[in-house]
């Protein structure tokens, strides 16, 4: 009876799930479905005589906007920890902010538990039907979740990785252009254009507060303050203080480069290091068991046939 019973709830979530998928898709092509009325149509053109001041309620997409904006804030201050949010955003070079961000988390939650209601239906229907399939819903929102600020992570470490690997190449280029006798901020504006990658890009956003009136040292300080990478902060500091001070940039964006690559090999040492101890996982579990199972199982069979 129970597995008659649960059968009947798959069948009836099948059925309901394609019904409402019917009526969603025949209500999106309706003509006439969330049309304005006509008093919404001619306001904004008598607005100087029906609402003056602009009081009327917004309309009916503004509401809906509103509201998510306001679910959005809500999650960000359930999440808690906004700030590491934001400062991974902005490492990955993602172009949203906090809420956003958890707004599309929820999505990702959301669409974590379609699957998983889905996985429960075909269990029930091919009759692998539990009780314990009730937790693969949850289990799956959950997962989606954090799978996407995994992505994000991944992301931001990516994308900070490949801007410390381009640190050393743009400040010997940097260095080469005032060599040859242009100003900081036209070899910034040729490094910016010249070059393709993720610290250019950033040099490029400089450059275009530079134009619209911004100093070059508070471009360069505000893309520090956005990335919070230490090198690139420490190269920032150092050239903003050589700018103030009227030191030789190009010997300061020498020393700033061979630093940079020094990091760079004690980082890939370290890498090295870490990497020769994962390789004795497969030889520790792995190799040695076996290596010890042949060596020994030859004599165990041989003491057990009394042999020698």
């Amino acid at each position: 009876m129970i597995a008659l019973a649960t059968n009947d709830i798959a069948f009836a979530v099948v059925l309901g799930a394609a019904l409402g998928v019917g009526v969603c898709l025949v209500v999106s092509v309706a003509p006439r479905w969330g049309a304005p009325s006509l008093a919404r149509r001619i306001a904004p053109y008598i607005r100087d005589v029906t609402d003056p001041r602009g009081l009327t309620s917004a309309p009916r997409g503004q509401d809906l906007h509103q509201l998510w904006g306001e679910v959005q804030q809500r999650l960000v201050r359930l999440g808690g920890d906004s700030v590491s949010t934001e400062r991974r955003l902005r490492q990955a070079g993602w172009r949203m902010d906090a809420a956003a961000f958890r707004g599309r988390q929820l999505g990702w939650a959301l669409g974590g538990v379609a699957l998983g209601g889905i996985a429960v239906v075909v269990f029930v229907l091919v009759g692998r039907g539990s009780p314990a399939l009730g937790l693969l819903p949850p289990l799956c929102a959950v997962g989606a979740a954090f799978t996407f600020d995994a992505e994000l992570t991944r992301a931001a470490r990516s994308r900070v990785a490949r801007i410390e690997e381009e640190l050393p190449v743009v400040l010997e280029f940097l260095a080469l252009c005032l060599s040859a006798g242009e100003g900081i901020l036209d070899s910034v504006r040729r490094v910016s254009t010249v070059g393709a990658g993720e610290l250019t890009a950033e040099l490029g956003g400089a450059m275009v507060a530079v134009g619209t009136g911004s100093s070059l040292a508070e471009s360069l300080a505000l893309l520090s303050r956005r990335l919070e990478i230490p090198s690139v902060s420490r190269c920032v500091e150092q050239l903003i203080a050589a700018i103030d001070r009227g030191a030789p940039l190009a010997q300061v964006l020498h020393a700033q480069a061979l630093d940079a690559r020094e990091e760079a090999k004690r980082g890939l040492i370290e890498r090295a290091g870490r990497k020769e101890i994962y390789m004795l996982v497969p030889l520790v579990f792995l190799i040695l068991p076996l290596s010890v199972l042949f060596a020994v199982f030859p004599g165990i069979f041989m003491l057990r046939l009394g042999i020698g």
